[in-house]
């Protein structure tokens, strides 16, 4: 059987309207766009996982219950439209210390790949922050800025070119399809 063709999104600034350390699910606010570029990427045979570093829970700012709460807020407002992740990967971890799976190190993404049955190098990384953008080019896939949430300073900072640069979510399709033969 074929590896599937997946989407590994970042959540906040990428999916979701970027709120700084969100913790409240009456907050949430799915980026502009957003809904109809999931539906046109599912009909091109996508499946989408969410990998997310939640630092907020090892700065004891709120806990891993919120997190949870805010993603399930996402499923829902997702759910209305007909949509659904297929995973979602935590990370409270914050930036000091070794962790094996706050991006851009690949546990979370080798966790979705097991349970999903997707070949990470084949997967296709969107995000706002160079941890994004580093996870997937540490795993050999396309790596992909969005322009919403930090990604206007994270382009301004970059020190290497990904694979593309997009306004938001919304402008993937065309992007994909575009460039097509890459895939599947």
């Amino acid at each position: 059987m074929d590896s599937p063709k997946v989407l590994v999104l970042d959540r906040d600034g990428t999916l979701i309207v970027e709120k700084h350390y969100l913790a409240d699910p009456d907050l949430v606010e799915l980026i502009p766009g957003a809904t109809k570029a999931l539906h046109t990427l599912t009909e091109q045979g996508w499946i989408f996982v969410v990998v997310t570093n939640q630092s907020g829970v090892a700065r004891g700012m709120f806990s891993l219950v919120e997190v949870a709460a805010v993603n399930a807020k996402i499923d829902s407002l997702l759910a209305e439209s007909g949509l659904k992740v297929a995973g979602w990967y935590v990370s409270p971890d914050g930036p000091e210390g070794e962790s094996q799976t706050r991006k851009p190190a690949p546990g979370l993404v080798l966790q979705a790949a097991q349970a999903i049955g997707f070949t990470p190098s084949e997967a296709v990384y969107v995000g706002d922050k160079a941890s994004d953008l580093l996870l997937g080019r540490n795993l050999g896939g396309r790596d992909v800025l969005v322009r919403t949430g930090y990604g206007p300073k994270t382009e301004a900072e970059l020190t290497f070119q990904p694979w593309a640069i997009i306004d938001s979510l919304a402008n993937l399709p065309n992007l994909l399809e575009t460039d097509s033969s890459h895939f599947g």
